[in-house]
């Protein structure tokens, strides 16, 4: 009983627990409370294209969001501002929507003059700004803390058109942009992409946004004076429209020219009217199936809101997914506020002055919470996930659209950050990479654009040509009366070659350079004083530091040209000549052949031949004797086998080969002239002291410094005549020099001189242009392309002739001796039928003997000396011949059977 009671509750529990039950059904029974209204500015130009499309998308966008969360805490109340595309109305109705409305952010304004203004009013007061079609670089979070960019910024879509360039082959480029923060802030950023991707900017045109039809039209006519044909189009819609409108018709949206255009208008193109042909960048968007049916209620919605536009202006761009993503980010960005945020007096606090007193402005109590929440958003949007980094998408895969009619387009490819150009999207279209699909071109053309013609009036590049005393390397020659300049030689005529093969026309003109070294040449175009320098000029490691080679045109090597003496006038080599016909390996060689033939002819015939066998004095004797014999082909010695016989015949056609080059041989060298450098190598020349001559301001001065050369041994000279006169009266006994001047020695000097050596190889002969120069690479191409082609070999038979003994380093009499490597082949066919006689010979021998060595009880060290015994016996079965005294005549031997 005790157990039970104390398990009973008490009566205070009873009552604690209806009491909280009461509690839970009352609250039931409440209904929830209604969710914070939270104010939002909308500044944009109603009457605009974009204003238009932003005033339907955004009330649609929240009313998406809020149908998707009904539940949400926070309602995003939208308070819209026409500002008219006035900067002045812009930053007024921003001050209205701080201070009088309350606004704790604001979406717009519209343009980027506009938003630049209201973003820094906006960063004084801590309210954020969210942009949706603010894309120029001049306004940016880094810039204003409180801005942030829903729309991509016309910097990321920079390095997109300068792959466009370089994949059509565009070397110049005109921008053609608005001249106000909207363009001009875009032009440093395309600018810079196309010099990296080695394309030139020669002409801005720049356009004001209100300007006059006859100011376009001489805008038009300045750039069409240009050679290029490239335009890059960045402007608003109505100015865009202008534009377009005057080049159809001044004739510049025809055969020849290529336009491109930004993201900026391929999100407007049914407000521009872009002529077919016309290829521009759009913000890819995948296709899902949310879009597809955001796009034809928001077409619906529009054609309601504008009934006064056509269907074409439906059309969803990127500014109505810009718009749409950039309200949900706010009204998401709203939820995520604290109770204590969303019920924080709005407007701003703190402030000095009244309303419109911008240095006395308050802040906002939640504008920095706000600032974070919409920074920290992350959702999947119409546009893909939705993710600002540092306050601004990342950059986007761009779509390559081509113009086709009334504002319709068609893709031919996309451009990713990672990729670059491709013509699909997805795994498996790696094999697209680099290409794009087939572009209609202005004209209704299909053949792609070379995007210059014949310039009317373009700068022409000033060449500097320096003057040497090459004439056939280069040459350049002015006339004193017409005061006209004219260049020739070989690095001229390749020059010119080079620039026939480029894809657009190059003017230039030749300038006389000053005579300088070509260090100082270099810096002259380093510095600008020169466009270009057109010399053959070396490639140093120096001097590409400060300027951009060509592709060289030229192998060269540092080399040296000495004088050439008769060596049979010298009398240690006239006493001991008759050994240079044969190199000492071919002695070699012939007197140990000479041994190993005798040698082999003996092993054959000693056993059954008497006149092989006798002491071992008078054996080896005969080994050299009747080897050496075989020279004036006086064999005394009778042979008895075939096999000796036939080892002997080879020898002696070997023997006769032989002898015919050596006669042949020795008669040259006595009767010939036999010139020789009087100075072999570079090392032998640097343990001398022989003056040596290089060419007055040539770099290969401080190569041969560099080596070790004492500079007091150096002799400048000026002209080549001033070389060989120094060469014939030996005041220098060498000339260093790069190898092609070598080429253009005097052919009347060669007998007297050759090419003794390399120093060292050097980069090559190549054109200097200034570090960056867009034609470096075109030049570079256009060099190799007249190497394949064989231009380069006729250029080069044309200046400096087929007559190349000079750079061959031998004299035009030298008469080498005959070396092995000329007859090892002799060598192999006698010593291979010597060995095979003579091992046919002892595989018969010991056949023969086989039955008498195998019954015998000996080892096998016993049996190889029974062997040996019977090798070095007489051959029992030859024996003297024998003389018959009946008869008196010789006859064969009598056995002793015959006895």
């Amino acid at each position: 009983m005790a157990g039970d009671a104390r398990a009973r509750p008490g009566p205070l529990f009873v009552l604690l627990a209806f009491a909280a039950a009461l509690l839970m059904t009352s609250r039931a029974q409440q209904p929830p409370s209604p969710p914070t209204d939270v104010k939002v500015g909308l500044i944009i130009n109603a009457t605009s294209p974009v204003g238009k499309i932003v005033s339907t998308t955004i009330p649609m966008a929240l009313q998406d969001f809020y149908a998707t969360f009904p539940d949400s805490r926070a309602r995003v109340q939208i308070l819209q501002h026409d500002s008219g595309g006035e900067t002045v109305a812009a930053a007024a109705a921003a001050l209205q929507l701080m201070t009088t409305h309350g606004a704790r952010a604001i979406l717009g304004p519209q343009s980027s003059a506009e938003s630049s203004f209201v973003a820094d009013l906006a960063t004084r007061a801590e309210v954020p700004v969210v942009s949706f079609s603010a894309t120029s670089p001049s306004v940016s979070p880094a810039r204003a803390r409180f801005f942030v960019r829903a729309a991509q910024s016309d910097a990321a879509q920079a390095v997109a058109v300068a792959a466009l360039a370089t994949h059509f082959g565009w070397r110049r480029v005109v921008p053609i942009y608005q001249d106000d923060d909207f363009g001009a802030a875009f032009v440093p950023y395309l600018v810079d992409a196309l010099t990296e991707a080695r394309a030139e900017v020669p002409y801005r045109c720049a356009l004001p946004a209100a300007a006059t039809r006859d100011a376009v039209v001489a805008a038009l006519h300045n750039a069409e004076s240009e050679q290029t044909r490239v335009f890059v189009l960045h402007a608003r819609s109505e100015l865009a429209r202008l534009v377009f409108d005057v080049a159809a018709e001044v004739g510049m949206v025809a055969d020849g020219y290529a336009w491109v255009i930004t993201a900026a208008l391929t999100g407007l193109l049914s407000s521009i009217d872009a002529p077919r042909g016309v290829i521009g960048l759009a913000p890819y968007v995948p296709v899902t199936p949310r879009l597809r049916d955001v796009r034809k209620r928001w077409a619906h919605r529009y054609m309601r809101d504008h009934p006064e536009d056509d269907a074409s202006h439906a059309e969803m761009r990127c500014y109505t997914v810009w718009a749409y993503d950039a309200a949900w980010a706010v009204a998401h960005a709203a939820e995520r506020l604290s109770p204590g945020d969303l019920l924080s007096p709005p407007g701003l606090v703190g402030g000095e002055g009244g309303s419109t007193d911008i240095a006395g402005l308050g802040t906002s109590m939640s504008g920095d919470k706000f600032l974070r929440a919409i920074n920290g958003t992350k959702f999947e949007g119409l546009g893909g996930m939705f993710e600002l980094i540092d306050g601004e998408p990342a950059v986007p895969t761009f779509r390559v659209l081509n113009v086709i009619e009334n504002g319709k387009e068609r893709g031919v490819g996309f451009w990713t950050m990672q990729h670059g150009l491709r013509r699909n999207l997805g795994r498996g279209s790696y094999g697209s990479i680099g290409q794009l699909g087939p572009v209609i071109w202005p004209g209704e053309s299909t053949v792609r654009p070379r995007g210059w013609v014949e310039p009317t009036r373009a700068r022409k590049l000033r060449v500097a040509v320096p003057w040497r005393g090459y004439r056939e390397i280069m040459h350049l020659d002015v006339d004193t009366v017409t005061n006209q300049t004219t260049a020739g030689g070989f690095v001229i005529e390749v020059f010119e070659a080079a620039v026939r093969l480029l894809p657009y026309a190059l003017p230039f003109e030749y300038v006389k350079a000053e005579s300088m070294p070509y260090d100082k040449l270099v810096e002259a175009v380093a510095n600008g004083t020169y466009d270009a320098a057109v010399a053959d000029i070396t490639i140093t490691a120096n001097r590409s530091m400060q300027v951009d080679f060509t592709q060289h045109f030229l192998t060269t090597a540092i080399a040296m040209m000495v004088r050439l003496h008769d060596q049979r006038r010298s009398s240690n080599r006239s006493t001991w000549v008759f050994f240079k016909p044969l190199s000492f390996d071919l002695w070699l060689v012939s007197g140990a052949f000479f041994l190993f033939t005798g040698f082999v002819v003996w092993a054959i015939e000693r056993r059954h031949n008497a006149d092989f066998r006798g002491t071992r004095y008078n054996q080896a004797g005969t080994i050299f004797y009747f080897g050496f014999s075989t020279l004036v082909f006086a064999q005394k010695k009778e042979l008895k086998s075939n096999l000796s016989r036939f080892a002997v015949v080879v020898w002696v056609f070997v023997v006769l080969i032989l002898q015919s080059s050596y006669t042949a041989s020795l008669t040259s060298m006595l009767t010939v002239p036999q010139l020789e450098p009087v100075i072999k190598d570079y090392a032998e020349l640097l343990r001398g002291t022989e003056k040596v001559g290089i060419m007055n301001n040539s770099f290969t001065q401080g190569a041969m410094l560099a080596s070790g050369f004492p500079q007091s041994r150096l002799v400048r000279y000026q002209t080549l005549q001033s070389f060989y006169e120094a060469l014939l009266n030996g005041s220098i006994d060498a000339i260093i020099n790069e190898t092609p001047y070598f080429k253009v020695f005097p052919k009347s000097y060669r007998n007297n001189f050759t090419m003794a050596g390399q120093l060292n190889r050097t980069g090559g002969l190549a054109f200097a242009f200034p570090k960056g120069s867009p034609y470096v690479p075109d030049l570079s191409h256009a060099i190799l392309k007249l190497t394949e082609n064989d231009e380069m070999n006729k250029i080069e038979r044309k200046w400096f002739g087929d007559d190349n003994r000079a750079s061959q380093g031998e004299g035009p009499f030298t008469s080498k001796g005959l070396r092995f490597d000329n007859f090892w082949g002799l060598f192999l066919i006698t010593g291979t039928t010597s060995l095979l006689c003579c091992f046919v010979y002892l595989v018969t021998f010991v056949m023969t003997n086989w039955r008498t060595i195998i019954v015998s009880h000996l080892s096998w060290k016993g049996r190889l000396k029974m062997l040996a015994k019977l090798f070095d016996d007489k051959d029992p079965s030859v024996s003297a011949p024998h003389k018959c005294t009946k008869c008196s005549r010789t006859g064969p031997p009598v056995m002793d059977s015959d006895k």
